[in-house]
């Protein structure tokens, strides 16, 4: 029987809710808030919730609400999950002012901001808005929880692995003790830098009002959930397969990155907001295989002709404003998060592009767009 897309997400959400056992339990009867769940991450930050509250936590369920400003609309997979008792959507620009009738949130995830470096280059003051003025909202609200002597049991800030930029070879791979080479006025500063003034925030809130502020730093995470239409470099080559024409890099293919499944991504994630220090950040990716964006193409382009009979050709075509500050090589050293959160990640890059291409099948409405 051939594989369709409902079947990896049921797959991949099954996965997740193994790996987090613990953390969900924990979470069990709370309040969780997710910002920016309408985006890429949301798709399984959420679904892997609700998942987990009708296969295993239904007498003390995880309580979701997600703020997002929806500015792209509602997603079809979210507007699909309306009517569940057990998430609330509210329409929140995360730059403006808070409502006044929050709820009592007990865990904060802060996902708000614009990753793909075609989009927050085009809108670089939003992007730098929720990094930075959507952040301090959040960390003051957590702030006046904990004031108010009000249960308050964790607060993720999703930093990212381009506040490293382009690491000099002696930090490749990358800790997360690795200061950075950042430019901070070239035109992917917007998101680099505002991602590092956040982790300056956080850090700070921590250690003046005593709160449980995580930071995870991602490495280039994939699958589903990354529409079609997001412009990086996955979903890019995938649309060129389904519209059944070459797939065309913007580079020369040398760049080299470590790719991250998105399920394996995402138990990071959980992982570090339930189990991580305060103050801490943790590199949530993949160590192998390190391959180039060529070797990406060619393996997308083999699994298109295996799976879906493509014809095309990779080919390569250099964007030299595109590339302005893009780093050669990306790989994190996740020893921190594998000895202190208990963090594997098992979905190598073959099976995980597999996976994302089944489910591309099946998401793909924007192709020739």
């Amino acid at each position: 029987m051939t594989e369709t897309a409902r079947d990896i997400v049921d797959k991949d959400l099954s996965y997740l809710c193994q790996n987090l056992r613990e953390e969900f339990g924990s979470m069990g009867g709370k309040r969780l808030l997710i910002v920016g769940g309408a985006g890429f991450l949301g798709y399984y930050l959420i679904q892997s919730v609700l998942f987990w509250n009708e296969t295993e936590g239904a007498a003390k369920p995880i309580r979701v609400t997600v703020y997002d400003n929806y500015i792209r609309g509602v997603p079809q997979w979210l507007s699909g999950l309306k009517g569940n008792p057990n998430l609330t959507l509210v329409t929140q620009d995360i730059s403006q002012p808070l409502p006044a009738d929050m709820p009592d949130f007990q865990y904060i995830i802060h996902a708000g901001s614009i990753a793909s470096p075609v989009y927050y280059r085009k809108y670089p003051i939003e992007t730098m808005d929720a990094n930075v003025g959507g952040l301090r909202s959040l960390l003051e609200y957590a702030k006046g929880r904990v004031k108010a002597g009000k249960a308050f049991d964790g607060f993720l800030f999703y930093s990212s692995s381009e506040i490293y930029g382009d690491p000099t070879p002696d930090f490749i791979p990358t800790p997360e003790t690795y200061r950075g080479n950042v430019s901070c006025t070239g035109p992917r500063a917007c998101y680099d830098e505002s991602k590092r003034y956040g982790e300056t925030l956080c850090v700070n809130f921590m250690q003046q009002h005593g709160l449980p502020i995580k930071v995870a730093r991602p490495f280039n995470n994939y699958g589903p959930g990354l529409k079609i239409t997001d412009t990086r470099v996955l979903p890019d080559f995938a649309r060129d397969v389904f519209a059944g024409r070459d797939i065309v890099m913007r580079s020369d293919g040398s760049p080299k990155r470590t790719f991250c499944y998105v399920a394996d991504a995402v138990a990071g994630y959980y992982k570090v907001l339930v189990k991580g220090r305060p103050g801490e950040a943790y590199n949530i990716g993949i160590e192998k295989p390190e391959i180039s964006v060529a070797q990406l193409a060619d393996t997308v382009a083999a699994i298109g002709r295996d799976l879906f009979g493509y014809k095309g050709k990779v080919v390569r075509k250099v964007d030299a404003d595109y590339l302005v500050d893009n780093p050669e090589r990306r790989q994190p050293i996740i020893t921190k998060a594998r000895q202190e959160l208990g963090y594997n990640p098992t979905i190598l890059v073959d099976e995980g592009l597999r996976r994302s291409m089944v489910w591309y099948s099946g998401n793909r409405e924007a192709t020739e767009a």
